[in-house]
């Protein structure tokens, strides 16, 4: 009965779901719409080759991995930092509190898209990669920190019993026991954030954040869409570096 029920709940999700968003898949098909589509992307080529520009899109390109690096990095630190607080602070009444705040802060942090992060924080950092950078920190804070606690609540709880009746403290049962457990999968995570970061970097600057994001934006904006060709290039290429990589030291890991 209770499959059923689930079943029928997905169902008219999903029939909720086209009618609401009046999807007409067949209007891409229609040869007006096609004619303009090719008409557009015909625009893109052949991509912008000149030296000068083609050294800004390598420093904006630079801009855009340190974003990512550095976001990802400190994210990590905090988001250790939090879990920390979320999951070993649960005995005393202060404990309780310290773990509640943690917890609430890293669902508000993971909650708010980085685009939207970025959207705000440029109205207080300004225009310019510092503001994507935190953006990336703030949301990716959230997420390691959530995926941090949890692997930390999954470790076996015998073992640092042993070792608090013995009089260990709880920072060191977490830095010398539970960590060493975890690290590998920690690195995971933080890996595979990184391979997300990047992509967010060459888009945040959409929003006037920096970058290669922040480079195609401008270059939209005024249908210089040979210039745009040459950006998106350099966005695919960085994405595939970043990922071969990651993918590498994670197979390294293992």
């Amino acid at each position: 009965m209770n499959k059923i029920l689930i079943f029928a709940l997905i169902l008219f999700l999903l029939v909720f779901s086209f009618l609401l968003v009046d999807l007409q898949l067949s209007m891409l098909f229609e040869q007006d719409n096609l004619k303009s589509m090719i008409s557009f992307f015909a625009e893109f080529f052949p991509p912008h080759k000149e030296i000068q520009f083609l050294k800004l899109v390598i420093i904006a390109l630079w801009e855009t991995l340190a974003i990512s690096v550095l976001g990802t990095v400190l994210a990590a630190i905090f988001g250790l930092f939090l879990a920390y607080m979320s999951t070993e602070f649960d005995d005393t009444f202060f404990g309780k509190i310290l773990n509640r705040s943690a917890r609430l802060g890293l669902n508000i942090l993971r909650s708010i898209p980085e685009l939207v992060w970025a959207a705000l924080l440029i109205i207080s950092a300004g225009l310019g990669p510092f503001s994507g950078c935190l953006a990336i920190i703030f949301h990716t804070t959230g997420v390691l920190g959530r995926l941090f606690s949890d692997a930390l609540e999954n470790v076996p709880s015998e073992p640092p019993q042993v070792l608090k009746i013995n009089g260990v403290s709880s920072f060191n049962i977490f830095f010398y026991s539970k960590i060493p457990q975890l690290a590998v999968q920690f690195l995971s995570y933080v890996l595979y954030r990184w391979e997300n970061n990047i992509r967010v970097a060459s888009v945040l600057g959409l929003v006037g954040a920096g970058g290669l994001g922040q480079l195609l934006s401008f270059n939209l904006g005024l249908f210089l869409m040979d210039k745009a060709c040459t950006v998106i290039i350099a966005m695919l290429l960085l994405i595939i570096i970043v990922d071969g990589i990651s993918y590498s030291l994670r197979k390294r890991i293992y």
